[in-house]
Parts: C-alpha cells; sequence; structure tokens
C-alpha cells in the first residue's frame, strides 16, 4: 500500500515537472516572438534619436532567448542618411567622421527584458561583435564644436523611453577599417586588420550625463591595432608596427615594435637623389594624448612623450644631386620646419632614453664609407608646438641631451631655438669628456683621407648663437699628442695606402700636436664667425660652424692652410716636372737607341752587298 502510494506521488511530481517545463517553454516562445520585434524597435529608435537622425540601424531578424537572456541579431548595418548629412553640410554643423559599420552577427548576453519592460531600464551584461567591418570617413567641416539645435545630453534625449541605458562589456574583435582621410590636398587611403575595440561600464542615466571622465558615457575604452606593416608609396621603404594600444582611462598611447626599413641600397640609389633613412623603435609612449582633439580636429596634444631603446640612420645619396647656391635650405632648420607642419602641435615635453643616431657618407674619392655615430642619447626636449596660443606663453623650444661620441666620449649638448622669429635664431653649447682620438678614424679616414695615428682628447667645448645667416661663438679643443696619416686609396679600393712625404710634412710643419702647447700655458680658443651659404641645411651648418673653429685648433686656420695648399701645389708642380723630365730622358735614350739600331742595320746591309 505504501510502495503504491510513493509510486503515485513520485509519478505526480514527475507530471507537475514535466507540465511546468513545458509551459515555461511555450511561455519562451510566445515571449520570443512578441519582445523580439518590440526590443529591435526600440533600438532603431535609440540609434535614430541618439544620432539627430543622422543614423540608420537595420538588421536582418534577431532571436531573443528568455531563459539564456540572451539576444542575437544578424547582418546589422549602421549607415548614414546622406540627405540628413547634406543638410547638416548646408546648416554648417555636420560631423567631421561619417561612419558604416557592417556586422555578420551580433550577441547580447545577461540581457534583462523584464527591466526593459516594466522600469524602462537596458541592462545587458555584455555585447559581442565578432569581425565587423568598418568604414570611417573623415572631412574637416568643423575645427570646433558647433552648437545644435537639440543641446541635450544621450539621457535626456532617450529618457522618453528609457531611464538608464547600462552595458558592462562590449568587444569588437578582429575589425576591419579603412578610412577615407579628405582632410590633405588628396585622398588617403587606410587599410587596417588585426584592430580590437573594448569598452567597460556603459552608462547613460540622469547621473552620468555629465560625467566628464567618461568617454561615450564608458568608464574605458581600449583600442588595439596589431601587426600593421605596409610600404610607402614611393615602394621605397618598409613600415611596421608590432602593437598600438590606447586607453581612454589613462590617456596614454603605447605603441612597440615601429621599425622603417629602406631596400636595398644599390636599387634605391638608382631610383632617388633623396638621402637614406632607416629607423628603429622599440617602445613609444604618448601621455595625456587627446585623442578627442585628434579624433574631431586632427590636432596633436600630449603632455609628454617617451622614445626608448632605438636607432636612427641617415645614409647621405652619393649620387645627391648639389643644391644650387641660391636655393635656401632653411626649411631644413628645425623651428621653420615646425611652423611649416599644418597638423596642430602641443608637446610639452619629449622623453629619449638610450637612442642611437648614426650618419654615414659615402667618398666617391676614397671609395669607402666614413660615419659619425652618437649613442646612449638620453635626455629631454621641452614645448615642442606650432600652436599659436601656446607660442604666445612661450616661443622657445630646448633640447638637453646626452650621449656618447663614436660610443666613447661622454657628450652634453644643449640647443635653444626661437619658434616665432622669421630669422630662426637658435644657440647650441657642448662638452665632449676625455677620449681617444682613435675612433673618430670611423670618419676621418673614408671622409678627409687622414688617419689619426695617436692622440687624446681632453675636451671639446662650444658656444654658438646664430640664425639663418650667421654663426657665431667660441670653441675650445684640448688634446695631447696628434699625430695623422695621410692616406690614399689603394688601387684595388678595399683599403688605403699612407702618403709618407706628405704626412712627414703634416706632422713636422702643420699639425700641432698639443693645446696647450705647454703644460702650465693657457690653451688656445678661437672665435668663430661663419657665414651659412644659402644651400646648406642645418645639420650640415652646425658641423661647418664647429669646423671653423676645430681646424685652427690642431694647425689649419686660414693662413696656414693656403700656404700648405701652395706648398703642396708647388710640390705636386715640381713632381710633374720631375715626372716629365723622366719621361723626356726615356724618350732621349729609346731614340738613341733606336738610332744606333738602324746604323747598325744600315752597316750590314751594306756589308752584305759588298760581298
Amino acid at each position: 500500500m505504501f510502495d503504491f502510494l510513493k509510486l503515485r506521488r513520485n509519478k505526480l511530481g514527475l507530471e507537475i515537472l514535466v507540465g511546468f517545463i513545458t509551459a515555461s517553454l511555450v511561455l519562451a516562445f510566445l515571449i520570443n516572438a512578441y519582445w523580439a520585434p518590440v526590443l529591435a524597435q526600440k533600438i532603431r529608435d535609440a540609434v535614430l534619436k541618439g544620432s539627430d537622425s543622422l543614423y540608420k540601424a537595420n538588421f536582418s531578424g534577431a532571436e531573443l532567448n528568455i531563459l539564456r537572456g540572451n539576444i542575437i541579431f544578424y547582418n546589422i548595418t549602421i549607415e548614414p542618411d546622406t540627405a540628413i548629412y547634406n543638410r547638416m553640410c548646408r546648416q554648417h554643423r555636420a560631423p567631421n567622421n561619417l561612419v558604416e559599420l557592417k556586422v555578420r552577427r551580433l550577441i547580447l548576453t545577461d540581457i534583462h527584458p523584464f527591466k526593459l519592460y516594466f522600469k524602462h531600464q537596458l541592462d545587458i551584461g555584455e555585447i559581442v561583435l565578432n569581425d565587423p567591418d568598418l568604414h570611417v570617413t573623415y572631412k574637416l567641416n568643423q575645427t570646433k564644436d558647433t552648437v545644435i539645435a537639440d543641446n541635450r545630453s544621450a539621457w535626456q534625449q532617450i529618457s522618453k523611453n528609457l531611464n538608464s541605458v547600462h552595458i558592462a562589456n562590449i568587444f569588437l574583435n578582429n575589425i576591419k577599417l579603412k578610412y577615407d582621410d579628405y582632410s590633405g590636398h588628396k585622398l588617403e587611403i587606410s587599410e587596417l586588420k588585426e584592430m580590437n575595440f573594448s569598452a567597460s561600464d556603459l552608462l547613460i542615466d540622469s547621473a552620468t550625463q555629465k560625467d566628464k571622465s567618461r568617454l561615450l558615457y564608458c568608464r574605458e575604452i581600449i583600442a588595439e591595432l596589431n601587426n600593421y606593416k605596409g610600404k610607402t608609396a614611393d615602394g621605397l621603404y618598409s613600415y611596421k608596427v608590432n602593437h598600438i594600444k590606447l586607453s581612454t582611462l589613462t590617456s596614454q598611447v603605447n605603441i612597440t615594435g615601429l621599425s622603417l626599413t629602406p631596400i636595398n641600397a644599390k636599387t634605391f640609389f638608382k631610383r632617388t637623389t633623396k638621402d637614406q633613412y632607416t629607423f628603429q623603435l622599440d617602445s613609444l609612449q604618448l601621455n595625456r594624448f587627446d585623442y578627442l582633439g585628434y579624433h574631431r580636429f586632427r590636432t596633436f596634444s600630449v603632455s609628454s612623450i617617451l622614445a626608448a631603446n632605438g636607432s636612427f640612420e641617415l645614409f647621405n645619396n652619393p649620387n645627391g644631386v648639389p643644391s644650387p647656391p641660391n636655393v635656401d635650405k632653411i626649411k631644413s632648420f628645425p623651428a621653420y620646419a615646425l611652423k611649416e607642419i599644418t597638423t596642430d602641435i602641443r608637446i610639452d615635453t619629449l622623453y629619449t632614453h638610450n637612442l642611437s643616431v648614426t650618419y654615414s657618407e659615402y667618398n666617391d674619392k676614397s671609395y669607402h664609407t666614413g660615419s659619425v655615430i652618437f649613442t646612449k642619447i638620453n635626455g629631454r626636449i621641452l614645448n615642442i608646438t606650432n600652436n599659436k596660443v601656446a607660442l604666445a606663453k612661450n616661443n622657445l623650444c630646448v633640447a638637453k641631451l646626452n650621449s656618447y661620441f663614436m660610443g666613447r666620449g661622454h657628450f652634453n649638448l644643449l640647443f635653444n631655438f626661437n619658434l616665432t622669429d622669421p630669422d630662426v635664431p637658435y644657440s647650441f653649447k657642448g662638452e665632449l669628456g676625455p677620449m681617444s682620438m682613435g675612433p673618430i678614424n670611423t670618419a676621418t679616414m673614408a671622409l678627409a683621407d687622414v688617419k689619426i695615428t695617436d692622440g687624446n682628447i681632453r675636451s671639446f667645448t662650444f658656444d654658438i648663437h646664430a640664425n639663418a645667416k650667421i654663426s657665431k661663438g667660441r670653441v675650445e679643443l684640448l688634446y695631447n699628442n696628434l699625430k695623422v696619416k695621410l692616406l690614399t686609396p689603394d688601387t684595388n679600393f678595399i683599403s688605403f695606402k699612407g702618403k709618407i712625404l706628405e704626412s712627414l710634412y703634416a706632422n713636422i710643419f702643420i699639425i700641432k700636436h698639443n693645446n696647450p702647447d705647454e703644460p702650465g700655458t693657457a690653451p688656445r680658443t678661437f672665435d668663430v664667425n661663419y657665414i651659412r651659404p644659402k644651400n646648406s641645411p642645418f645639420f650640415r651648418t652646425v658641423w661647418r660652424t664647429l669646423l671653423t673653429g676645430i681646424k685652427p685648433a690642431i694647425g689649419l686656420d686660414e693662413k696656414t692652410e693656403k700656404a700648405t695648399e701652395e706648398r703642396m701645389g708647388e710640390a705636386k708642380t715640381n713632381k710633374q716636372i720631375r715626372q716629365s723630365k723622366k719621361i723626356a730622358r726615356q724618350e732621349r735614350r729609346a731614340a738613341r737607341r733606336a738610332a744606333r739600331a738602324q746604323k747598325q742595320q744600315t752597316q750590314a746591309q751594306d756589308q752584305a752587298q759588298a760581298k
């Protein structure tokens, strides 16, 4: 009896459970059938109203799973209404960016439809868009925010239909982005892949409508780009960026693995007369980056930039066409070049850490390449800007750097640039610490046909004030035991041969081996007054200015150089005379030998005839 009652009770419980599940499924089906179009229409209305009727949202279908709290949209498109956009353009209130989005499937999880229906609260746990296709068109319609007729916040615009909108997380993975930029003289198209966006804690309600710490009502938005690479329009360079990350919460951009690599040198110099650049940087960090200003108006503003662990190499093109004397290379001066940039730039501080710079030049007379190298460059550059408001407050850019010259001598350098004066005045002063002169042969052997066989720099100091026309200042080079060897290229173009007599003459009569000449005496210092040729670019001008003081310090002042050139010219002329006399003597001897041979031959013939 009890077993029968127990069995009947279990059977009854099972029937109730089955009935409840069946009723729930039927109810879920009915709710899904009702809620899917309701939610779809609400989203369409929200997009339309939130964009001031500029954008329309459409999708082919939607599925709502009430039991799981999920909803899936298929074939979503968000497209601008061109008629509305053109009307905004005529009213001078059109946005600078126009967006078109296509997504095959959009998944929303952990949604609360009852909150939406009864409390008018749109609450979603997560939104995931996989492989979205985004097309952005940029045209500079406005240089600042415009005042539109409807000045309400997003919450005010949706408040008639919704009390709040909250989305915990939004993920856009593996984005394909096409970016059309009409801001320049011609259309520039960029296409990016392997992009990811994520946003957290999106909240639109009465409290957050004026929260300036949020961007687009999100607590944080993170944008990432991986493995961005391509080639320049001229095909001479390949560029690559391993990873870029922007966080709106920290206003920080982190970039790793930047590189600019030229094609092989032989092909490069056949195709262009421009100099060759190579650039590599492990990391670049932008702090307090005004991403909204850049996005809206193409202004670039940061509090600081940190460039770490990289190298920059410049190879002077051996096929370069010399600039005519009347062509002014003032555009190569930093202050002038910064002024010429159309983008509004404000960089408070640029920090450099462990960078290296190499300048190389091929000498077609020596058939060798010489290089000047600065390693372990650390320091900071202040107030890099072309912004008129910032320049009105401070028009000086200051660069304070330290490095190692040729990897040996510690080198301190201070630059000051006036960013507003048309004559681009600037000053530079520096100090090179003790080092052996041997490493300088990397440059002097190839570029000057001179090998420093002995010598040590005790210090090299300079203080120069200059502008686009003239450089003035003082140079002091302290050294001891300087000896040189003059070189000439070997016939195989692989090595050098020494000029024995010329080297001996230079070391005995020209070179000053020490400065000061004797211990305890005053060192030689030299005033510089260098008039810049118009076709001299900035770095060549700096080098020529210093060379004007270096040459007399080692004994090659203008008078000595002139006398040396005359003496060497006389020696060359005498050598040519001696060679001419030698050739004449050889010719006379050959003529005498030929005459004797002819006479002997005639005598032999006469004797043969007599017989």
